[in-house]
């Protein structure tokens, strides 16, 4: 029990004498990966809302290239949550293998700064 005090106070003075640019760089990546799930989340909802025969791939970049643009933090949140939902759909979705490596193109193209507009499909409503 004085082991884990000693630890817990040992790692408190360690985290207040860091350097400051170091919290906030730390900081910085953890709002930039929160924002960039937001992005996500607001490409997949979009995508739901527009219901738009082969937009599939254009709301993935789109969704990448959003996170990624708050920088590396977004950047991982987009490749985290872009792995785990291709991860999860190769599962049961029944799409198969094809599909799935069309999806990772596409996120990988968004994150990379490539202009999600490749993927939009024609007729899809200017509103997305």
């Amino acid at each position: 029990m004085r082991l884990c005090v000693c630890l817990v106070l040992l790692s408190f003075i360690l985290c207040t004498s860091a350097e400051r640019p170091l919290l906030v760089r730390g900081g910085k990546f953890v709002r930039d990966a929160v924002g960039g799930a937001w992005d996500m989340l607001r490409a997949y909802q979009d995508m739901r809302e527009a219901n738009y025969k082969g937009a599939d791939k254009y709301f993935h970049a789109r969704g990448n290239y959003d996170a990624a643009q708050r920088g590396p933090g977004g950047a991982w949140a987009a490749k985290v949550i872009s792995d785990a939902r291709e991860i999860s759909q190769s599962k049961g979705s029944g799409r198969g293998a094809e599909d799935t490596r069309a999806d990772q193109e596409a996120n990988e193209w968004g994150r990379s700064g490539g202009d999600p507009n490749r993927y939009r499909p024609a007729g899809l409503p200017s509103k997305y």
